[in-house]
């Protein structure tokens, strides 16, 4: 985890455990023909992952000084919506990976019918989720989670950036289209992650402008480390296959822009993060340290 404040380190596994315990309980494999779709969906969302949306929703909503459980809920929502597309992200279809977070992917260790369903099953379950009163007692607040969701994960957001992502495979893009491409595939479920924070603090959306900022500059920085990583990372700690973008010939921010001056980019859009923070006291200290993360971390 590289130089991550021990309050950081706290806070990922406090989140990690968290999410794992609500997984758990909603997830019990049923004594009927559905459980393999029970078994593949705790497979993929049970352990393992950096939960790093999940973190910035409560990061974001401790701020206004939110329930811990309403915004434990609302990140579990956003984090099946990750655990969802990455299932579908490795169907053969797609990017065709054999391992996911050190372990086999999901239509390996099962099938690919199986698989897709699970990926079904997570999605609607995040709306399942946010819907549900005991995620917040306003109805109003519930509605714009939902919709908040709904857009960075549809053809606005993240599936439209794998839309882009699956086309650059046959386009040469330039650093404009791969910066669209990767602030809707990566930027939109963070950019929502912080968001749901700021809703369930009932911030009106003006207010949240500051924030906004923030997570788009740390979508973005979040994405170079990441393409740093797979240049450089390790394979073992990754859990995943490296190199995928370079060997389908997909523009990256590293081949457009070399590793320095990628590096260099990447430190520059924490600073800008930080700066959007600067009406926040130490109460945003944990949303600091988590921009900070972005470039530390190894994997």
């Amino acid at each position: 985890m590289g130089e991550a404040s021990m309050s950081l380190k706290a806070a990922l596994a406090d989140v990690s455990d968290e999410v794992d315990r609500r997984f758990d309980a909603l997830l019990e494999v049923p004594d009927d023909p559905r459980a393999d779709l029970y078994r593949a969906m705790r497979h993929a969302a049970i352990g393992g992952g950096k939960r790093l949306r999940p973190l910035l929703t409560h990061a974001t909503a401790r701020l206004f000084g939110v329930d811990r459980d309403c915004s434990g809920r609302a990140g579990l929502a956003i984090e099946c919506i990750h655990v969802y597309s990455l299932i579908h992200d490795d169907l053969p279809a797609m990017d065709n990976d054999d391992m996911r977070r050190g372990k086999p992917t999901v239509h390996k260790a099962f099938d690919e019918a199986t698989a897709i369903l699970a990926g079904d099953c997570l999605h609607a379950l995040a709306f399942e989720v946010l819907s549900d009163p005991a995620t917040h007692a306003d109805p109003f607040v519930r509605a714009e989670l939902v919709l908040d969701l709904a857009r960075a994960a549809g053809p606005s957001g993240m599936a439209g950036g794998q839309m882009m992502d699956i086309e650059a495979e046959r386009s040469n893009f330039d650093l404009l289209a791969v910066t669209r491409l990767q602030a809707l595939k990566t930027g939109a479920l963070i950019a929502s992650a912080v968001e749901a924070g700021a809703i369930l603090g009932k911030v009106p959306p003006e207010g949240r402008t500051s924030l906004r900022g923030y997570a788009r500059d740390v979508g973005l920085a979040f994405q170079i480390a990441d393409d740093l990583l797979d240049h450089e990372g390790d394979e073992a700690k990754m859990g995943k296959r490296l190199h995928k973008d370079a060997d389908a010939g997909k523009e990256t921010f590293l081949s457009l822009l070399g590793v320095d001056r990628a590096r260099e980019q990447a430190r520059m859009l924490v600073d800008q993060a930080l700066t959007h923070l600067h009406s926040y006291g130490a109460e945003a200290d944990l949303l600091r340290d988590i921009a900070r993360f972005t470039l530390e971390r190894d994997r």
